[in-house]
């Protein structure tokens, strides 16, 4: 079967098996990446006609227990700036970005032991009660599930916690032997049993990824059926042990992020800032990509490059939340339109192809 053949089907049932993945992933051309790119817009319309959905990112903590070796925030990075934003800080960012029309806020920040759980509750009950038309997502890491259950209860609609890779063995080299690969993956359905709008996710050139692991990811989102996928380059950090290691690539990434489009319909799909950090109009080529999601940065100018991930992340600019209308500009440019909506996901539900 040849790979337009294998997006053929892959749009008309929604999955492929895992060989097919690794024929699809490992042996794309131009014209494949170019034809799914299609595939993916004309469905991303059929459900979100236009829109782009914009998520207000604030990044609230720079400390984090976990040792990764990808994360320029790793535990065991001494020249990382830390930072915590006080409960305070995390208002006024909301204030601000309400102003600028934001309906989501996305609280992301490293595993910090700092805020506990009431710590979380306390912020999300506040956000909740000021901004009650307002979605609120979490993206702080594994916690057990009475914590999921308590920032649930407070009022967080959605959380976001990339599982990375799907592989075992590849989990391994991603992380330090104390992170568990079974407890990631649980956690995951834990948010989903509890009801969360959830999301998952992978780095596209992790080091030691292959055709085979990134089969495992897709099966793994077709399997889980998150609301949300995001997914973006590997970038590395020159302070971490993959500071040697290649990035990934912008193809393979836009190739991906049509994939999943095609597969999960109504998906809420990010063009992340990784993809606007490797190439100057990333966001709006994963927008043509299938993607109907960006996150601008609301956190405070002065912590916004400390919070580093990867080398050279873009934080300032049309990055950043303040310059929403550039952003719009750009989006208009290719025939997208900026909305202020909470952009949930919802229920598929077709008649005639057409969402109801």
């Amino acid at each position: 079967m040849t790979n337009v053949e294998l997006i053929d089907r892959l749009e008309a049932e929604d999955r492929l098996a895992a060989n097919e993945w690794v024929q699809l992933i490992d042996s794309y051309s131009t014209s494949d990446r170019e034809y799914a790119a299609v595939r993916a817009r004309e469905i991303s319309h059929r459900y979100f006609e236009n829109k782009v959905y914009t998520r207000g990112l604030i990044e609230f903590t720079s400390y984090c227990r976990n040792d990764c070796y990808y994360c320029g925030i790793r535990r065991s990075n001494q020249s990382a700036e830390r930072y915590r934003l006080t409960e305070e800080q995390i208002l006024q960012c909301c204030e601000e970005g309400y102003r600028l029309g934001f309906r989501t806020f996305v609280l992301q920040g490293g595993e910090d032991g700092y805020y506990t759980d009431d710590r979380i509750v306390s912020i999300v009950s506040k956000i909740h009660t000021g901004y009650p038309d307002c979605a609120i997502t979490l993206s702080i890491g594994e916690r057990e599930e009475e914590s999921y259950r308590r920032y649930f209860d407070a009022g967080a609609n959605r959380y976001l916690l990339r599982h990375e890779t799907a592989d075992r063995e590849h989990y391994g080299k991603l992380h330090p032997e104390e992170m568990s690969f079974d407890h990631r993956i649980e956690c995951l359905y834990t948010l989903r049993k509890i009801g969360f709008q959830t999301g998952c996710g992978f780095m596209v050139g992790s080091p030691g990824q292959t055709p085979e692991t990134l089969a495992q990811d897709m099966l793994l989102i077709r399997k889980l059926h998150p609301q949300m996928v995001g997914i973006g380059p590997f970038i590395p950090h020159k302070d971490t042990p993959f500071r040697g290691e290649a990035a990934g690539t912008l193809e393979l990434t836009l190739f991906l992020l049509s994939l999943i489009r095609i597969m999960e319909k109504n998906v809420l799909l990010p063009a992340t800032t990784a993809l606007g950090t490797i190439a100057p109009d990333g966001r709006e080529q994963g927008i043509l990509a299938g993607a109907n999601v960006v996150m601008p940065n609301l956190s405070p100018v002065a912590v916004r490059k400390k919070y580093a991930l990867y080398d050279n992340k873009i934080c300032t600019g049309e990055e950043a939340a303040e310059c929403r209308g550039c952003l719009a500009g750009r989006m208009q440019r290719i025939g997208y339109r900026i909305v202020s909506d909470r952009g949930d996901w919802k229920e598929r539900k077709e008649t005639d192809g057409v969402q109801v």
